[in-house]
């Protein structure tokens, strides 16, 4: 069986994107789907390469049962776009920038914007909670839980 290979992006993949990874790594899980799918992020920029999640991330993420292991590396789009299947990007600017990098109508077609995905909530992009407080953490997670469940419906 091929797996679904899902990239989940943001700016500097310190904060959402790497939280996207975690939650829907978390729900396939909890779904027992999780050998079914490949699940990975990356940034637009290389600002964080090599760094872990942003500790408050990492602290919002924990109380929710999401583990944000993931190490900071900048999208290549010379590999993943012939990688993966889906390439989400977490706002118009990711988004945006994706699409700059894209080759081809093929690679195009694989982006998406992760609140495309949402249910419940009526966000037009995930927020970026870098400079601001808790409650921003707090509602990228709500809306990445939404997005997620609603991703995976989608592909199921």
């Amino acid at each position: 069986m091929e797996k679904k290979k899902v990239l989940f992006v943001c700016l500097g993949n310190i904060c959402r994107s790497p939280s996207a990874e975690a939650v829907f790594k978390g729900i396939v899980k909890k779904e027992g789907l999780a050998e079914k799918y490949e699940i990975d992020s990356a940034g637009t920029s290389g600002w964080h390469a090599g760094e872990p999640a942003d500790r408050r991330m990492k602290q919002h993420a924990v109380k929710r049962g999401y583990d944000l292991t993931s190490i900071s590396r900048k999208f290549n789009p010379d590999v993943d776009f012939g990688h993966f299947d889906l390439v989400i990007g977490m706002d118009d600017q990711n988004v945006e920038a994706l699409k700059s990098m894209a080759q081809n109508s093929a690679d195009i077609a694989k982006i998406h914007k992760m609140t495309d995905f949402a249910r419940e909530w009526n966000y037009e992009e995930v927020p970026d909670p870098y400079y601001g407080g808790e409650e921003g953490f707090e509602l990228v997670l709500d809306l990445l839980e939404d997005s997620c469940k609603g991703l995976l419906k989608k592909l199921e």
